[in-house]
């Protein structure tokens, strides 16, 4: 059985910082799908639509049919350890530093034989379920984890280096006026990270929910206001060095399409937070972040950028929102470029029409705050990148797949009230 995490020392200062650095990240194009598959915590393998049979590793052709238009689908996650071995040295440095570490080879429900890495709580020869996650180079692997939950599972140290719990990590939520900062924090304390800060704009203006926040174990409220240069660097100079998360709950939200406002004020102010503000988050606590992401239990982690589905497509109704929305989740994407290689994911959650004062005369279906909060643990416990929460996410993100250019023009049609 896993033996549960405890609590990790102070850094020793004398110690050497150990490196970022790489598990092998070669792969073939086809298989950029299978990562992108693992990125959304979905476990999809290629299989063939003439004779179903299912193809691992991934193939430009059926190697039982030869049909050239292999599709890749969510299969069934069973299978059975049928043989394995402890590396204990390797010439790859990653491991090498890593050691001991269990492989085996998985003889999957859905057919393939597969080589993955091994939860420890799995037994010789036992069944097992599959999981896809992208490793500390981005690339998807397999892990094979016990069929039923065991105690102490999430503390592995394998599983734990392609999740980011916030188990004794420690976290910055850079809103916490509004009612979703406010959760989240709660949310990240319940989850067991151990220093939640939370940072306040304009510290001497009262706002709801200010007691209850200061009230959360680990919490720490901060100066921040991401649309103010200094603010954002004063506290990275401060504080940068101990975010092993960072969750982006900063948000400028205002309804109205380019035409229907007057002049560019709203939308200067939306592209200042959501936009311009992400910009001064990353160039100020982004390297420090990066530097850190092999540094142990309690290494930095993720980063997570809480985005409206319409960051997709622009919606006319919250046309410029929508704009400043879709160019922060552009910036995010370069984000994930930069931090590739450092061990450091980019989580991004597509959530529909949230339930707050500025989107309050939308219909439902809506986001609460709560489950917002909610979702964003599930991910970074599970390792997950890209999320798409509720109804009318989903449904946009359907669509989008399907078919971009059908979306615009379902969307820019006229819209009821207009």
């Amino acid at each position: 059985m896993t033996d549960a995490l405890k609590r990790p020392p102070k850094k020793d200062p004398q110690k050497r910082t150990t490196s970022p650095t790489l598990p092998p990240f070669a792969r073939s194009r086809k298989a950029v799908a299978f990562t992108t598959a693992a990125a959304e915590g979905r476990f999809a393998l290629q299989v063939c639509p003439e004779c179903e049979h299912v193809t691992y590793p991934p193939r430009e052709t059926c190697p039982k049919c030869w049909c050239m238009h292999l599709a890749w689908r969510d299969i069934p996650d069973g299978g059975k350890l049928i043989a394995e071995t402890t590396l204990r040295t390797s010439v790859n440095t990653y491991f090498r530093e890593r050691m001991p570490w269990r492989i085996g080879t998985v003889q999957l429900d859905a057919g393939p034989t597969v080589l993955a890495h091994i939860h420890g709580d799995v037994g010789e020869f036992e069944r097992v379920r599959m999981i896809a996650r992208t490793d500390k180079s981005g690339q998807g692997v397999m892990l094979a984890l016990p069929e039923k939950e065991t105690e102490n599972m999430a503390d592995d140290r394998q599983l734990r280096t392609l999740t980011c719990s916030p188990k004794f990590r420690r976290a910055l939520v850079t809103d916490g006026r509004t009612e979703l900062g406010q959760r989240m924090a709660k949310a990240l304390a319940d989850a067991g990270a151990t220093r939640i800060f939370v940072g306040v704009a304009e510290e001497w203006r009262p706002f709801q929910g200010s007691e209850e926040l200061a009230a959360i174990p680990g919490v720490e409220i901060m100066p921040l206001d991401i649309t103010d240069t200094i603010s954002v660097n004063e506290l990275a100079a401060e504080m940068g060095d101990k975010a092993d998360i960072l969750v982006n709950t900063a948000e400028y939200v205002r309804p109205g399409s380019p035409m229907q406002r007057h002049g560019v004020t709203l939308a200067r102010d939306e592209m200042e937070t959501n936009y311009f503000g992400l910009m001064r988050l990353i160039q100020a606590f982004g390297p420090g972040m990066k530097a850190r992401g092999a540094d142990g239990d309690n290494s930095a982690c993720a980063w997570v950028n809480l985005l409206s589905v319409y960051a997709l497509c622009n919606w006319p109704v919250y046309g410029t929102t929508s704009a400043s929305q879709a160019a922060a989740l552009s910036l995010s994407q370069g984000l994930r470029g930069d931090f590739a290689g450092s061990g450091v994911k980019v989580v991004n959650v597509l959530f529909g029409p949230l339930e707050e004062s500025w989107r309050q005369p939308l219909p439902p279906p809506k986001v609460t705050p709560q489950r917002l909060a909610d979702t964003v643990i599930h991910a970074l416990t599970e390792g997950i990148e890209n999320v798409t929460l509720g109804p009318v996410a989903e449904d946009v993100v359907r669509r989008y797949k399907e078919d971009p250019f059908v979306l615009e023009r379902e969307l820019t049609q006229l819209q009821p009230g207009m």
